[in-house]
């Protein structure tokens, strides 16, 4: 079973196999991208140096990458506790008082719900405009690319990550589930 950042993961049925399978699924499509995004700056840096000729776009194409890449892998790193936060004070009160740290981390993660519907709020409008109004990166004539795709990935990779958050706030506030955090089955 995996670590995450919250002790281990809860047991579900199908949709938390489902929501599982699904970070999983965009961890690897981000983790391909990365190889791809390699691929193609390292082509671009040879050609450029060799040939004194680069490849139009490359650029654009790596600023949109990060967001993608980001977004596609941010449930996962929630999953599997690599989110940045300072959690020394949070471990000693989850060993020392566990009802209190359940509390602490529900708290925590319903912050992260609160945090993610305030990024969906603003990123929905924002992918329906770029689909509407067709906006894209780049220069007309040498390489264009539109900007919707990324959107799209920014609001599943939000609707995701907010969807693990729920999961584990009610898997912190279920004290059933919080003892089975203290002794996970392998």
């Amino acid at each position: 079973m995996s670590e995450t950042q919250n002790g281990a993961l809860p047991r579900g049925g199908a949709l938390s196999s489902l929501l599982d399978n699904t970070l999983t699924v965009m961890n690897t499509v981000g983790s391909i991208w990365v190889f791809v995004l390699m691929l193609m700056v390292d082509v671009d840096a040879f050609s450029r140096t060799l040939f004194n000729h680069p490849f139009h776009g490359v650029t654009e194409l790596v600023e949109l990458s990060i967001v993608g890449i980001v977004f596609l892998q941010l449930g996962d790193a929630t999953r599997r506790g690599r989110l940045t936060r300072s959690d020394g004070f949070f471990n000693i009160m989850k060993a020392r008082k566990p009802k209190v740290g359940r509390y602490m981390g529900a708290t925590f993660d319903l912050l992260g719900v609160l945090f993610f519907a305030i990024v969906l709020w603003g990123a929905i409008p924002d992918m329906h405009e770029a689909w509407v109004n067709d906006y894209f990166v780049g220069e007309e004539g040498l390489f264009t690319a539109p900007e919707w795709p990324i959107k799209v990935i920014i609001v599943l990779g939000c609707i995701i990550t907010l969807l693990h958050f729920i999961r584990m706030a009610f898997h912190y506030l279920n004290p059933k589930a919080a003892n089975d955090a203290q002794n996970p089955i392998e």
